[in-house]
């Protein structure tokens, strides 16, 4: 249930979404919908608590104002309890922050790699660098 704080009701929880490099964001937000690796889903208040794997997509968030804001991620793992989530990720990159040269370099090198099939276990990360890439530029909207 939402707390009524001067008569007005809120629908905030806390999220902080962290990579090994840095905190990417804290603070107050609506919602927040991730790539669960079983399929996505959305956090809100009061959200049940959970723990899940997160995959390779996009990541978007929603302030008090109603605000979107998005970041393209690689996986990691979220936990929710008592209206606090947080996004302990891999990598997480918000849409501004995305280097569209270098995400379509990367998309061009893993499609090169997948293309000569060197060995299972190459070409098994080069798909993955081929997810990644392809999620950063959806996420910078130039695919």
């Amino acid at each position: 249930m939402a707390d009524a704080v001067a008569g007005i009701e809120t629908k905030e929880f806390t999220l902080e979404i962290v990579t090994p490099q840095r905190s990417v964001f804290s603070g107050l937000v609506q919602s927040f919908n991730v790539p669960g690796t079983m399929g996505g889903f959305e956090v809100l208040r009061d959200h049940a608590p959970l723990l899940a794997t997160i995959g390779v997509g996009p990541v978007k968030l929603v302030d008090g104002d109603g605000n979107e804001t998005f970041f393209a991620t690689s996986g990691g793992f979220v936990q929710v309890e008592n209206n606090y989530a947080v996004f302990l990720a891999d990598s997480a990159e918000r849409k501004d922050e995305i280097d569209v040269g270098r995400a379509q370099a990367a998309r061009t090198r893993a499609a090169e790699r997948i293309e000569r099939k060197e060995s299972e276990t190459d070409l098994k990360r080069a798909r993955a660098a081929l997810a990644r890439a392809i999620n950063r530029l959806k996420v910078a909207e130039v695919l």
